[in-house]
This record gives C-alpha cells, sequence and structure tokens, in this order.
C-alpha cells in the first residue's frame, strides 16, 4: 500500500516537473501550449506501459506468491468454519470490515477535505506575488507535490502505529483553514511568499505522511483474506474525501 500511494505522489512531483520544464522552454502561445499537451501525453503513455508490464510481472515475485497462498490458506479455513462467502455471510462480513476500518476512514476523508479545499484552488487563484509573477502558483504546486511524496515516502522509514494518535493528527490539519485565512486578510507577516510556501510544503507533508500510515494501517486491522477488501473499502473513503474536498474547495474561489 506505501508503494502505492508514493506513487500518487511521484505522479504529482513528475507533473510539476513537466509544467516547469514546459513553461521555461516553450512559448506560452497556441503552438507551446500544443508542444507541452504533446510532451504530456507522450509521457503518460510511457508510464502506462511501463505500469501495465511491471503489473503482470508483479504476480511472479515470490513475495507476491508467499503472500497469496497465506490468502487462500485463510480463505480456505474461513469457508470451512463459516461456508462460502455467499449472501448474508458475505454481507456480514462486509458490514464487520467496515466497522473495524471506519476511523481509518473518517481519517482520510478528513486528510482530503482539508486538502482539497486549499490545493490547488486557493493556491492558484487567492494568493498572488509581485516578485514571482505566474510562476508563483507553479512553484507552490512543485513544493507541495515534492512534499506529498516525501511525506508518503516516510512510512518506509517509520510508521506511526498509533490508530489515535494518527486520526487525531487528521483532526488537528482542520487548523490549516485559519492559517491560510491569515495568509489572506491575516498580518503582512502571515502574507509572505515565505508564509505561504511553508504552509503549502506542511500541506503536503502531512497530506502525504497521514495518508500513508492510514492506508497501510487499515488492511492490517483485519484478517489478511480480508485485506484486498479493507483496501477496497479506503478507496471509496478516499473518494468521498476528494469529492467533498472539491465541492468546498469553491468557497474559497467564488
Amino acid at each position: 500500500m506505501q508503494a502505492i500511494v508514493a506513487g500518487s505522489g511521484g505522479s504529482g512531483v513528475l507533473v510539476s516537473m513537466l509544467r516547469i520544464l514546459t513553461k521555461a522552454v516553450f512559448p506560452q502561445d497556441a503552438d507551446g501550449l500544443r508542444k507541452s499537451a504533446y510532451l504530456y501525453f507522450f509521457t503518460s503513455i510511457v508510464f502506462m506501459v511501463i505500469c501495465i508490464v511491471l503489473y503482470n510481472v508483479a504476480h511472479k515475485l515470490p513475495i507476491m506468491q508467499y503472500y497469496e497462498e497465506l490468502k487462500a490458506e485463510d480463505v480456505k479455513e474461513e469457508k470451512a468454519e463459516k461456508g462460502p462467502m455467499t449472501g448474508p455471510v458475505w454481507r456480514a462480513t462486509l458490514w464487520n470490515i467496515v466497522g473495524t476500518v471506519k476511523w481509518y476512514g473518517f481519517g482520510i476523508v478528513l486528510i482530503y477535505v482539508v486538502t482539497l479545499s486549499i490545493f490547488p484552488g486557493y493556491i492558484t487563484e487567492d494568493v498572488h506575488s509581485l516578485v514571482l509573477k505566474d510562476w508563483y502558483p507553479v512553484l507552490l504546486i512543485t513544493g507541495y507535490n515534492v512534499f506529498d511524496l516525501v511525506g508518503k515516502s516516510l512510512t518506509a522509514v517509520y510508521l506511526l502505529k498509533n490508530e489515535k494518535v494518527a486520526i487525531s493528527a487528521c483532526v488537528v490539519r482542520l487548523l490549516f483553514f485559519p492559517l491560510f485565512i491569515g495568509c489572506l486578510h491575516g498580518p503582512q507577516l502571515f502574507r509572505t511568499e515565505f508564509s505561504v510556501s511553508l504552509l503549502t510544503c506542511l500541506l503536503g507533508l502531512t497530506n502525504g505522511y497521514l495518508t500513508s500510515v492510514l492506508m497501510i494501517m487499515a488492511p492490517k486491522s483485519v484478517q489478511i483474506q480480508h485485506a484486498e477488501t479493507s483496501g477496497i473499502v479506503m478507496v471509496l473513503f478516499l473518494v468521498v474525501g476528494l469529492a467533498s474536498g472539491s465541492v468546498i474547495a469553491w468557497f474559497w474561489v467564488i
């Protein structure tokens, strides 16, 4: 799961690097934008082909085969104990999984409600720099994406295993709202490029790390044969968070 979320962070960094490259190299006219689009699509196609190849190779790795066998054994034992996983048995199992991971899901929803309420709408529409001009939002988005990737990769070094602390940290991120409002309407000290850049990087870092922590912890909280299902449930929570954050973001830019 950590590889998945880190990969999503890496894609953000790649897009930001491409944007800096195209903005610096190509003129900002119709021809330049067309060339930029070609570069984006070509890069996407290359990575999609690589992903397809690696996806088919991954199942042949010994570590993958080991866990597939482990899962098959647990599924067999559960089937012998509860019978076929169909109808009421499956529904009861599913709701049990949802109940187990609901607080992790709540944390994910809260993370993306906060993040997408601010980024990228606020970053691209509400803040301005007389020095950096139209480079300002590009650099802010790049900073966010870089620190998001750093956060999502940090779980490979240190994984927070306390559920209450992780979810509490998601709640504490609500403080980003008044802090970013301060960057718009607060004292001049908070309305500088440094303050906005620092908060944007912290937004990305906490988004990446807490997302990675919760997405890793949730499948571990259920039996191994239900880990995949719990991952799907967490993705549903993620979608709710993405949709909710996107809607709330309009209050920043309207």
